[in-house]
């Protein structure tokens, strides 16, 4: 019995220790962590923040591009990815009647009722809907919602959003979304042209905030919340004028349909100020989607030299009369001029060799002969070449776009020095001769061309940076300008005139033709067609104060039997020049009154009589609105319109949708603009679809989506439903 309760006695002591010794090593443990705040090598302080220290981030949105206007061009927007589930666990948050689902969905999303049936009834836990149920507006998004149909849901996201189209996107550029590794985040950086160039200040900072929660992430009482307030990106707005680029832009599209040229180039400054008010080419891409981009990834208007042909007489032109050498009566011999030991080069096809002729008929009929006796023999070659560089031929123009090329002047031999006379051998970016221009166009003051307006902050609306007019040089005086423009408006005028196809109705310009050789992939110049030349048409209007200067190029044009390079050219440069000066008001010098007068202001008119009034002399009234009384009008009162324009007049009281089937974009802008619509355009040419129903209501905010086809592209449609219900008849 004692042994029993000496074992009891034992067992009890060392219960006791081992307890003991429990107790105090729990002791010292919680001792430790007391003191460290460490358990098991880690900061507990860091784990708890973890769990219950709950961090949000607040989005922020990339700055804005604007137009010269305060028109978007690029801007940051919320979008939506269309999703549905299927999983019937998540009852009743799942799609309990794919039939009518699918019904209802096929009214709002780009994608047939039978594939949305098919997506719907697969065997998964959720289904989205390609690229038909991506991007999606907040308006459509809205309507779905009214439907609610169960089990369908959107995830929220930004996109950059690009309103206009292929427009101007080399100039504006793109943007990429990047994983960031350091911050873990995704961000959004620009590609080319100002999205690439205006990086930083365009860039937005998302903000965050940060509150302790307790086990499910809830706000726990008391608890103080730190919040960094998103920071969005500056807006940049730039020279562009959006209407005289959608001019451009139009043309173009045309041009590259008839014609299909190997490249396009075209640019519409401001000769008092620089402003780059339109920039375009061909190929092209679309920003959003990148479609095109892969024909070419430059700026051709600054990141390419070339030899610019007989455009460069313009300024051979301008050092003569500068220098006193010009005599416009004085006359010379016609054919070839002759270079010792080099290659001689001869006057084009055009001009009757061996004739002695003024210079100003050279000038006329771009004779190569011509300038390089004036380059040569009147100027002198050192002379000559110091015009070259006072013209900024020979640097970069500094222009605010990322990756400019300079020119590269071939001026050591002879021949170089007599070929750069007439623009061949020597090499200059398409804004380099705008930048030259300018000092034609003006006072003989040279601008420094830009596209940045300024930038600012729109939390604020401080300015941040403003762009001022720069004067990049004066290489002539504004009697010499004055002068050239009148001697280069014969080039227009002119019976052997070379630049007879752009005359304007109303307006006098003055400029110069171009057709340059284009070396081969053997560094040879291309022979045996009449395609193969880089043509050019350098000009502005109105001839005695220009208002715009206007350089276009189309290379490799497919010319029928009947056309010549001027073809092209001239309908890009007409209805740019034209649109875009009635546009700015400018006052036609002669304009026909039967063809084209100055609109009345409409406003506080009954609609009745606005219509009957202007209808009565020509033009083509639509009215936006069921009102009786016009409130407002686009194109604005006193604008010079031609003949069967159309003219929008909105009235008082409930907006209603025209039918736009067959409109140009022109058309098109001027309802967005009245009726404050977010105008949405894919394709080019005229409108094939709306989304706006014509008739119904609409309001300001609302999207228009058109969709536009080149003529060739609707009358091929046309040709395959006529033929189908010739199909139809026959059988």
């Amino acid at each position: 019995m004692q042994t029993k309760q000496r074992n009891m006695n034992r067992g009890a002591v060392l219960l006791f220790v081992i307890f003991s010794m429990l107790f105090f090593l729990l002791i010292g443990r919680i001792a430790y962590i007391q003191i460290t705040g460490k358990a098991g090598g880690e900061v507990l302080a860091a784990q708890a923040e973890v769990k219950y220290l709950k961090q949000r981030v607040l989005e922020a949105n990339r700055g804005s591009i604007l137009d010269t206007n305060g028109e978007v061009i690029a801007e940051d927007t919320s979008s939506y990815t269309l999703f549905a589930v299927l999983d019937k666990k998540m009852k009743p948050n799942y799609v309990m009647d794919p039939e009518m689902t699918a019904k209802k969905l096929a009214k709002y999303i780009d994608m047939d009722e039978d594939e949305i049936y098919n997506r719907l009834t697969k065997d998964k836990v959720q289904v989205e809907f390609g690229s038909a149920g991506r991007d999606i507006s907040h308006q459509v998004k809205r309507e779905i919602e009214k439907m609610d149909l169960p089990g369908i849901s959107f995830i929220r996201d930004t996109k950059r959003f690009y309103p206009n189209g292929v427009f101007a996107s080399h100039l504006i550029g793109y943007v990429e979304k990047n994983y960031n590794e350091e911050t873990k985040q995704t961000d959004t950086v620009g590609k080319l042209g100002i999205e690439r160039f205006e990086n930083s200040e365009l860039k937005e900072t998302d903000g965050y905030m940060k509150f302790d929660s307790d086990a499910w992430g809830l706000l726990l009482p008391n608890s103080k919340e730190q919040v960094q307030p998103p920071k969005n990106g500056h807006s940049v707005k730039l020279t562009i004028d959006k209407k005289i680029q959608t001019f451009m832009e139009d043309s173009m599209n045309k041009v590259q349909e008839e014609y299909k040229p190997k490249q396009i180039v075209a640019i519409v400054a401001n000769p008092k100020t620089g402003e780059i008010l339109a920039m375009g080419q061909r190929p092209s891409f679309h920003p959003k989607t990148r479609d095109g981009l892969e024909s070419t990834w430059m700026n051709l208007a600054i990141e390419d030299n070339y030899e610019p042909g007989s455009t460069m007489k313009s300024f051979t032109l301008a050092a003569a009369v500068e220098e006193g050498k010009f005599n416009p009566n004085a006359t010379y011999v016609t054919g070839t001029y002759k270079v010792p030991g080099g290659r001689s080069p001869s006057d084009h096809s055009g001009i009757p060799r061996g004739k002695r002729i003024t210079f100003l008929e050279g000038l006329q009929r771009s004779s190569n002969v011509a300038f390089a006796t004036l380059a040569m023999e009147q100027i002198g070659a050192e002379k000559f070449e110091e015009y070259l560089k006072k013209f900024g031929f020979d640097k970069p123009t500094g222009i605010d776009l990322p990756n400019e090329v300079g020119g590269k002047i071939v001026y050591k031999y002879k021949v170089e020095k007599v070929n750069t006379a007439f623009g061949q051998g020597t090499a200059v970016t398409p804004i380099q001769q705008v930048q030259a221009a300018t000092a034609l166009a003006s006072d003989g003051q040279m601008k420094r061309p830009y596209v940045i307006k300024e930038i600012t902050d729109p939390a604020t609306g401080k300015t941040i940076r403003k762009t001022e007019p720069k004067i990049a040089g004066q290489p002539i005086s504004a009697e010499t300008a004055k002068k050239v423009r009148e001697y280069l408006g014969t080039v227009i005028t002119a019976e052997h005139g070379t630049g007879k196809k752009y005359k304007l109705k109303g307006y006098e310009v003055a400029g110069k033709t171009g057709t340059a050789e284009i070396v081969g992939s053997d560094g040879k110049y291309i022979k045996g067609s009449k395609e193969n030349y880089m043509f050019s048409f350098l000009g502005m209007a109105p001839k005695e104060n220009p208002t715009l200067v206007m350089y276009v190029a189309v290379k490799q044009p497919k010319l029928g039997a009947t056309k010549v390079g001027a073809d092209p050219l001239s309908e890009i440069f007409n209805p740019v020049m034209q649109n875009s000066l009635q546009y700015l008001n400018i006052k036609p010098a002669n304009l026909n009154e039967r063809d084209s007068v100055n609109i009345d202001d409409m406003t506080g008119k009954p609609a009745a009589k606005a219509v009957k009034l202007l209808s009565d002399k020509g033009y083509k009234p639509v009215v936006l609105g069921k009102g009786n009384t016009i409130s407002d009008q686009s194109p604005k009162a006193g604008s010079v319109l031609l003949e069967g324009e159309r003219i929008i007049l909105r009235t008082t009281g409930e907006l209603t949708a025209p039918d736009m089937k067959g409109w140009s974009l022109r058309d098109v802008m001027k309802v967005a603009s009245l009726a404050q619509l977010d105008l949405n355009t894919s394709g080019s040419g005229y409108v094939t679809k709306q989304n706006l129903k014509p008739g119904s209501i609409i309001k300001e905010g609302e999207y228009c989506i058109v969709e536009l086809q080149s003529p060739k592209a609707i009358q091929e449609l046309n040709n395959k439903k006529e033929s189908s219900k010739k199909t139809e008849v026959h059988d």
